[in-house]
């Protein structure tokens, strides 16, 4: 395979951070480190990488609170998200005070992304979707030959993400889930903001809120 992966779940509200590195080169991206920065870098030294990249999702203090730290720590420039999701980080301070996590900051991203980028890691290529609902500015990265996918809050196993936060929209985040990930393939195995693994085809036959025959149901108004 092109690329590797670890999953660290990181601060209380135990976020999926993802550390994907190119198994080439060893450079690595560490994927929303909302928080815990010392233990990823620990288990980055542990795994002999290079932080070349910190990518971000969506700008929710889960997600992103550690990137500014990192940031200082590795040198390594942020990319993402979209930059409807720009008034996300510019609370991130206050959401730390006011959840418990005093260290979180917010940030400039050095490059934001849009629907349809693609970004580098060693040898490797990642595409970006952008996938508003739960965010705004929500992306995700997927790698197309090693078929994964770091999805943030757009999708989880069982569940799809919350859409009652400012500037959330159901009918957005089922078409980003319907229209962006589906075409991507079934067999996709993606990591999602929190919890388990699973893959696209396993939610289109059993996800509660997105399964095929679920939004195919007249009665269900979705």
């Amino acid at each position: 395979m092109p690329i590797r992966a670890v999953i660290a779940p990181v601060t209380p509200l135990q976020q999926n951070c993802t550390i994907v590195w190119c198994a080439k080169t060893m450079k690595a991206a560490v994927i929303d480190p909302g928080g815990e920065v010392p233990r990823l870098l620990a288990a980055i030294e542990q795994y002999g990488l290079t932080v070349e990249k910190i990518w971000i999702t969506h700008g929710h203090l889960d997600h992103a609170g550690g990137t500014a730290a990192l940031k200082e720590a590795t040198g390594a420039p942020i990319e993402g998200p979209h930059p409807d999701d720009a008034f996300w980080i510019d609370d991130i301070a206050a959401s730390g005070a006011k959840w418990g996590m005093p260290d979180a900051r917010s940030f400039t991203p050095d490059r934001w992304l849009a629907d349809g980028d693609r970004v580098s890691l060693g040898e490797t290529e990642f595409e970006v979707y952008h996938c508003p609902g739960h965010t705004p500015g929500h992306v995700i990265f997927f790698h197309r030959e090693a078929r994964f996918a770091q999805v943030g809050d757009v999708l989880f196993q069982g569940s799809i993400g919350r859409t009652d936060f400012p500037r959330g929209n159901y009918q957005d985040l089922i078409n980003s889930i319907t229209g962006k990930l589906w075409p991507l393939g079934d067999d996709v195995r993606f990591v999602p903001g929190h919890g388990p693994m699973s893959t696209f085809g396993q939610e289109r036959k059993t996800n509660p809120w997105v399964a095929d025959e679920i939004l195919a149901d007249p009665l269900v108004g979705r």
